[in-house]
């Protein structure tokens, strides 16, 4: 019943006007009123900003400056192993198992196909049956910059329209199908260990979702699916490097093939993270 409270309210909401006037607001470069704000939201919150590259409020532009703000060059060391993957974000892990075929566990109760994930792309999402998934839940005072898990090379990108359910835990345990049917942006990529897909899953209030290929994905958004095919002209990416960010927080979706790494599925939920921390390793073949 606590859940229900939380969450019903959501179903009411215009969860799209308000994460366009979020968007908005944050990134008003009106220097008071976010200083101000950000001086609140650390306090709130016991954001470190002694990591980040700018560590006085006064130094963000805007709000959204501050959200996805950079860190200082050794405040997320790289597990330097050859064969490991690592954390694309900070934040916990709040769910990790081995896919069911084709069945990922969202809460109890609650599971989802990797289909539906993956917006009806089933060339794509039978890569991944019985393969192995973890759901990484960035809070708003994360660091909200999405890093590559392993060496890899980009092939697609999907946006995918949806809701904007929050992603937070009550939501995820009270919101059926939430992360299929939130909109999201699908990152296909080859790498050493098989075919991987990371999904940067919207929010409510999440204003925008950016990578560093194609800058902002949104605002506006769209209710139609789009789709960006990278296969001819393919973007490598090394392992820690920066490929996407969120403003606020929410959570990104990893996929790896059946048998490919080891590891991942021994994380008990809500284990703490963060980017550069090896969660799992490459597969001996």
């Amino acid at each position: 019943m606590t859940d229900f409270l939380k969450t019903f309210w959501q179903y009411l909401l215009p969860k799209h006007l308000l994460s366009s006037a979020m968007h908005w607001l944050t990134t008003r470069e009106t220097p008071w009123f976010s200083t101000f704000v950000i001086r609140q939201f650390v306090a709130f919150y016991d954001v470190n900003l002694n990591e980040a590259e700018r560590v006085n409020p006064e130094d963000y532009h805007s709000i959204n400056d501050f959200f996805t703000r950079s860190l200082k060059l050794d405040a997320r060391p790289i597990d330097p192993s050859s064969n490991s993957i690592i954390s694309p974000a900070d934040g916990k892990i709040s769910q990790t198992s081995s896919i069911l075929r084709n069945q990922l566990i969202q809460a109890k109760g609650f599971q989802y196909t990797v289909e539906a994930l993956l917006g009806g792309d089933i060339h794509l999402a039978e890569k991944f049956y019985d393969g192995e998934f973890a759901v990484i839940y960035l809070s708003p005072k994360d660091y909200h910059r999405i890093h590559m898990p392993m060496d890899g090379t980009l092939l697609s990108m999907m946006y995918i329209p949806g809701d904007l359910f929050a992603v937070n835990p009550a939501t995820v345990r009270t919101v059926p199908e939430l992360f299929a049917r939130n909109e999201r942006l699908v990152l296909s990529f080859d790498t050493a260990a098989g075919p991987m897909v990371l999904v940067m899953v919207g929010a409510i209030f999440v204003g925008s979702i950016e990578t560093v290929w194609a800058g902002k994905i949104t605002p506006p958004y769209s209710n139609t699916l789009q789709y960006w095919d990278y296969r001819k002209a393919p973007i490598q990416f090394n392992k820690g490097q920066e490929i996407g960010r969120f403003n606020m927080g929410s959570t990104v979706v990893m996929l790896h093939a059946k048998d490919t790494i080891n590891g991942l599925t021994a994380h008990v939920e809500n284990t703490p993270v963060l980017m550069g921390q090896a969660i799992a390793t490459r597969a001996a073949h």
